[in-house]
């Protein structure tokens, strides 16, 4: 009985043969691949769009004759591509510290019945079309701030951003950077209430009990935990601004001009809108112009991209290695 007590315990430690199929392997590997193909598709279709606007830009950079319909190619693209930053950093400026508010709001002020509704309400003003935001722009919002912009315009004047005539209309590059911002407001708001509400529990409370007021308790906890994450959802808002297109179009009275005011009808125009508005009378020689204007759009973008990704997915100072370092220096 003795003896054959190691051959038994030997044979329960055994694996089933059933349990040791391949089928999970094989599952593994087929989603393995398609995780792999679906990035990998990511990249190709990336390279192709990258590929199509070098190509079909190429000849209005080369400065072929035939290609300059509307002159010089860098000239034509340096106002559009004025008033593209310019347009988004408004937005941006505009945007952020709302957006943080109302998230701040949601996620550590509102209560439970208020916050939800307000959350699914600004999360629903990413579903609304951009034209909708552009007829809302130039039949609402234009003409009731003819006033505020004629207010600004006679107390504030002196300053550069408020000169000129102040435009009839109110199509003005304020007006369009407002409509950018309550368009990018539900991207930001979202993000940073995701990443607020993932901040430690014990950090705040520990905040709090050092005797700390609930804005306190932000400022040293909460901010400092989702800046990367406020960053993120900054530059998803800015790419979402440099590539608008219908808004701006139709609110914006824009041209080919560099200016900074904010309040007069001589606004520059934006690339996306320049596209859209000139493509369809564009012959075939120039159409490259405007796509190299697209290209140049396009790689605005892609090094917007890469900054976010530089500030918030960069190395983190190792806390260890610093407080190792720092006494090692005191022991000296």
């Amino acid at each position: 009985m003795t003896a054959e007590s190691p051959q038994v315990a030997l044979a329960d430690s055994a694996p089933d043969q059933s349990l040791t199929s391949t089928r999970g392997h094989l599952g593994d590997t087929i989603f393995k691949g398609i995780s792999a193909g679906s990035g990998g598709l990511i990249l190709v279709i990336l390279a192709a769009v990258a590929l199509f606007l070098i190509v079909q830009a190429m000849p209005a950079f080369l400065g072929d004759p035939r290609y300059q319909h509307y002159g010089n190619t860098w000239t034509y693209v340096a106002p559009y591509l004025f008033g593209t930053v310019w347009a988004s950093f408004l937005a941006l400026l505009i945007a952020v510290p709302v957006a943080v508010g109302i998230a701040l709001y949601i996620s550590h002020y509102a209560p439970k019945r208020l916050s939800t509704p307000v959350a699914f309400v600004i999360d629903l003003l990413a579903a609304v079309p951009s034209v909708v935001f552009g007829l809302w722009g130039i039949n609402t919002l234009a003409p009731m701030l003819v006033p505020i912009y004629q207010w600004l315009n006679t107390h504030f004047g002196w300053i550069p951003l408020f000169a000129g005539t102040v435009s009839g209309t109110g199509r003005t590059m304020l007006t369009a950077a407002l409509v950018l911002a309550i368009m990018i407001l539900p991207i930001i708001t979202s993000l940073s209430r995701e990443v607020f509400l993932r901040t430690p529990g014990l950090q705040e409370e520990a905040s709090l009990a050092l005797g700390a007021t609930r804005w306190e308790m932000v400022r040293q906890v909460v901010l400092p935990f989702g800046r990367s994450g406020i960053v993120s959802a900054s530059m998803l808002g800015l790419g979402r601004a440099l590539g608008e297109t219908m808004a701006v179009a139709m609110v914006l009275s824009g041209g080919r001009t560099v200016s900074f005011q904010l309040l007069t009808s001589q606004n520059p125009n934006t690339i996306a809108a320049n596209i859209a508005l000139s493509f369809p009378e564009a012959d075939s020689y120039a159409v490259p112009q405007l796509i190299a204007t697209g290209l140049v759009l396009f790689v605005i973008t892609f090094l917007v991209n890469m900054a976010g990704r530089a500030i918030t997915g960069g190395p983190k100072p190792d806390r260890a290695a610093r407080e190792k370092k720092r006494v090692g220096k005191e022991s000296k």
